[in-house]
């Protein structure tokens, strides 16, 4: 309703009120929370910086003006930026790229300090670091799955109900897992994990931890494909 009357919210994590109540972490992930949660067209993060910078604090620094994909060496240059704002660095900033880019939302990180430099995202001129979307956005339901509810433990499984799981778009089984880590609750969203803790995916458990972990379910679907996401 503020929005059709024409008023601009302003959401902050910092909340000079109240401390107690529900913290974030950054304004990075809350901005990309509030973004996937629109869902947003177009989320641009400002900052101190022009953008993903290569080289950051050496010799012939050079901005990256398109990411297509975030991996291992993206996150290795946001490592080195952490002075790009007060809370979080580059990194943070990454971080809600991954979130927005998985729901289909492109993102610019931009300097601040630059005069037009919002306009000149949204007329479609270079600036800053562009983060490409994937194809397909999440639905609510699943955005609802993958980045709103703080999962309760893991799931650790094997290659292959990994690639069952990512490749094929199965549903995770009892032979697969490998591991179950912490307390959880049928109903509660979980991480799974490779056999190296790295997490690729998030679900809702159909059963408690306990269950699974006494490894007498059978012929029985431990999360359905409907309620699963893949990162």
């Amino acid at each position: 309703s503020l929005l059709a009357k024409g008023v601009v919210p302003i959401v902050n994590e910092n909340d000079a009120v109240s401390y107690t109540e529900l913290k974030f972490g950054d304004n990075d992930w809350l901005a990309s929370l509030v973004a996937c949660l629109l869902p947003a067209d177009l989320l641009i993060i400002l900052t101190t910086v022009d953008g993903l910078v290569e080289n950051f604090g050496k010799k012939n620094p050079r901005t990256i003006s398109v990411v297509e994909k975030i991996d291992a060496n993206i996150q290795k240059l946001a490592g080195g930026t952490l002075s790009a704002t007060a809370v979080g660095g580059m990194d943070a900033k990454i971080r809600a790229a991954s979130m927005t880019a998985r729901t289909g939302i492109p993102l610019v990180i931009a300097s601040g300090k630059k005069k037009r430099a919002i306009a000149n995202v949204v007329d479609g001129r270079e600036e800053g670091t562009f983060f490409v979307p994937r194809a397909g956005k999440l639905k609510g339901r699943k955005r609802w799955i993958a980045f709103f509810h703080h999962p309760k433990g893991a799931l650790w499984v094997d290659d292959g109900a990994r690639n069952a799981l990512r490749d094929k778009g199965k549903s995770l089984l009892p032979p697969g897992v490998s591991q179950c880590v912490g307390e959880f609750s049928k109903g509660d969203v979980v991480r799974i994990c490779d056999l190296q803790g790295t997490e690729f995916s998030r679900g809702i458990s159909r059963y408690d931890a306990d269950e699974i972990r006494a490894r007498k379910l059978k012929g029985v679907e431990i999360i359905h494909r409907d309620d699963l996401v893949i990162l």
